[in-house]
Parts: structure tokens; C-alpha cells; sequence
């Protein structure tokens, strides 16, 4: 009888963990988790006028990150207003995003 009631409790903590999981790799959670880092790269972004170019770049577990390139402007004076590219990079474990330069994205005149 005890082995039977920790066999059910063992597979409803099962099922609640595994529904959970499956909750959150909904595409309604993939939406939400995309825009919070679009969010997060543009507020770090130097930038004028930052805005994303393509969609973010998933990395698995084991380097848990999320890439995203950013197009904008460049707000110095002394660079005129010039085109410009970063690379943000979001730390999931931290929920923060890095920026750095990456104007060689850009094509070659």
C-alpha cells in the first residue's frame, strides 16, 4: 500500500513538473521572453534609434545566452550621424544584456 501512494505522489509531482515545463516553451512564453531581451539590448544599446536586425540567436544550456544584432545611429556629434552595429549579448542567469560594437556587420562601400 505505501509503495502504491509514493508511486501515485511520484507521478503527479511528475506530471505538474512536466506541465510546467511544456507552459513555458509555449509560443505565447517565446514571445514574451523574445521582446524582454529586444528590450534589454536596445535600453543598453548606445544607439539612436536602436532597433533589431533579424531575430535573436538562441544558444543552448550549456552557454546560456541569446544574441541579437542592433542597427541604429550613432548620437556623437563627431560621427555625424553615421550608421551603425551592435552585438547584444543577454546573460539568462543574470537577465542582463552586454552591447559591443559591431560596425563590421556592416557591407563594405
Amino acid at each position: 500500500m505505501g509503495k502504491m501512494m509514493f508511486a501515485k505522489g511520484f507521478l503527479g509531482v511528475a506530471i505538474t513538473l512536466a506541465a510546467g515545463a511544456a507552459a513555458a516553451s509555449t509560443p505565447a512564453a517565446w514571445k514574451a521572453y523574445d521582446k524582454k531581451v529586444v528590450d534589454a539590448c536596445v535600453a543598453a544599446s548606445g544607439l539612436k534609434g536602436a532597433a533589431p536586425v533579424g531575430g535573436p540567436i538562441q544558444y543552448d544550456d550549456r552557454v546560456p545566452v541569446t544574441a541579437l544584432v542592433l542597427a541604429g545611429r550613432y548620437p556623437q556629434k563627431h560621427m555625424k550621424n553615421a550608421p551603425g552595429r551592435e552585438l547584444c549579448i543577454w546573460d539568462r542567469k543574470a537577465e542582463k544584456a552586454y552591447v559591443s560594437e559591431a560596425d563590421q556587420l556592416l557591407p563594405s562601400r
